[in-house]
């Protein structure tokens, strides 16, 4: 299994990176390469084809409805309804929050004679009940944010050797909460998004984590390596990285648009 980052800018795209997008593949016996896409933000539908063509994701998974979180499924939409090539296939499934088809369309700005369901079927996350996608299992972890919110948990085959199973999390957006340690625990690899600052955003809790925050529950989850992400355009990434190695001892790395993490 691996991750790739197609956009990590935390709330908004910046100079150097769309908004949230994570590409996670993994191959199963036959050979055959599945493609699950943990999030569509602003932006990132473009960078996304550097990697794969839009009708080639198995599955899309939405933490969250915020639009640096989902404004990209509308041009998946157009592109699925629209593209005037012979495509594979012209319709895709997509795991969300309760809402999240309405809230596609609001987005969309749906026509009377559109029905998003001909090309996105989607279905609300169920706590408790993974979701398959070929080799890899799919498991929501609800988290603390102002809208209804998800981390998600993917297992799946080694790429190292497919028989052992590694897990990867990613956190969405939240702030500390006892759903982000479960999500964490004893993962391979922990996505945490660090959009707040020590010292500066103190008194804003129950939206983001901090750099230290994440390096803190990392640590206390026994987490193997942590990736620092979402961070907005108007921080410097390395403050959150250097918070989070503070407080953990294991690698601390910083996302980037392309950067590919073998698990």
């Amino acid at each position: 299994m691996r991750l790739t980052v197609v956009g990590c800018s935390g709330s908004f795209p910046g100079p150097d990176s769309p908004a949230s997008c994570y590409l996670v593949q993994a191959d199963d016996d036959a050979g055959r390469t599945w493609n699950l896409v943990l999030d569509l933000g602003s932006g990132a539908l473009g960078n996304l084809q550097r990697y794969i063509a839009p009708e080639e994701i198995d599955a899309i998974g939405i933490s969250h409805l915020h639009p640096d979180h989902i404004s990209d499924l509308s041009g998946l939409f157009v592109y699925l309804k629209y593209a005037p090539l012979p495509l594979a296939r012209r319709h895709v499934t997509v795991h969300g929050p309760f809402g999240t088809l309405s809230r596609i369309a609001e987005v969309h700005g749906v026509q009377p004679n559109e029905t998003l369901t001909d090309h996105i079927a989607v279905h609300a996350w169920q706590p408790g009940r993974p979701v398959r996608v070929g080799p890899m299992l799919v498991q929501p972890v609800a988290v603390e944010h102002p809208l209804p919110a998800y981390g998600v948990r993917v297992s799946g085959p080694s790429e190292d050797d497919p028989a052992r199973t590694v897990t990867l999390a990613y956190t969405g957006d939240t702030d500390t909460c006892a759903g982000l340690d479960e999500l964490a625990l004893g993962v391979d690899v922990l996505l945490a998004e660090a959009a707040f600052v020590e010292g500066r955003d103190d008194a804003l809790r129950g939206i983001h984590l901090t750099g230290r925050r994440a390096g803190e529950t990392a640590e206390r989850a026994g987490a193997r390596r942590l990736v620092v992400t979402h961070v907005p355009a108007w921080n410097d990434p390395d403050v959150a990285v250097e918070e989070a190695r503070e407080v953990f001892s294991g690698p601390v790395l910083k996302a980037h648009p392309g950067m590919v993490v073998a698990l």
